[in-house]
């Protein structure tokens, strides 16, 4: 048994009109499974399985928004530094009205910061925790957990995975990963966990091109300088 989460059409609305892009057809089809486990009354296990920059995030940031409108906390648990503060300029970018509540736990936050982010985490005046294995520490107390949200799953264990679990038994969880595990396809397939696939790439988004060769600073740098001439990520 689960949370039944109210879904404001308003907000919806809202955060289609505050996205810079249109969703796809399997974006559509995969914030519809999302938005019917929230509002159903079992808990959700959700695995979102789609290439890198299909739009995964996306869901996850709307998914995050309904929780937190119904008073509940989100946890989003990311396997490096890098991309947690990624995911915290992003999220923070994209709920300004919330950036003051979001909080980031992970090995470049101090020990003072640590201590303050854990007493807003347990307080509730956190909203949304963005952070790595620091999340999972049994140090961090939630007031009121509702979602957790696990980033590139498959560079998560078992054991990790388990761990969030056993804070909470009704709490909901959504896993996004481009390289699901054998062990949570297997999971999906048999359907322990709910499957969604993003198959097509979002409109104007280039192909990933893979070249293999001697290692050589004149390729690095010349790659490296064609991705920043585009604005491209390296």
């Amino acid at each position: 048994q689960g949370h039944t989460y109210e879904l404001d059409q308003k907000l919806d609305d809202k955060l289609d009109a505050t996205f810079p892009f249109t969703l796809t057809a399997d974006q559509e089809r995969a914030w519809s499974d999302v938005r019917d486990d929230l509002a159903g009354d079992a808990v959700m296990d959700r695995l979102i399985v789609g290439d890198v920059g299909f739009g995964k995030t996306e869901l996850a940031l709307r998914a995050a928004r309904h929780v937190v409108a119904n008073g509940k906390q989100v946890a989003v648990l990311a396997p490096t530094t890098l991309l947690v503060q990624q995911h915290t300029d992003t999220w923070r970018r994209r709920f300004p009205e919330l950036a003051s509540n979001i909080s980031t736990l992970s090995r470049f936050s101090t020990a003072k910061e640590l201590t303050q982010t854990r007493a807003a985490i347990a307080s509730g005046e956190t909203d949304i925790a963005i952070g790595t294995h620091a999340l999972l520490s049994d140090r961090t107390k939630w007031k009121n957990l509702g979602l957790i949200i696990i980033d590139e799953e498959q560079r998560f264990g078992v054991k990790q995975k388990e761990h969030f679990k056993s804070i909470r038994a009704a709490v909901d969880m959504l896993s996004l990963s481009a390289t699901p595990i054998p062990r949570t396809l297997s999971m999906s397939l048999s359907g322990i966990k709910q499957l969604s696939v993003i198959s097509t790439a979002p409109e104007g988004r280039q192909h990933v091109t893979t070249q293999v060769g001697r290692d050589s600073d004149d390729v690095l740098e010349s790659a490296l300088t064609h991705e920043l001439a585009r604005s491209g990520q390296i």
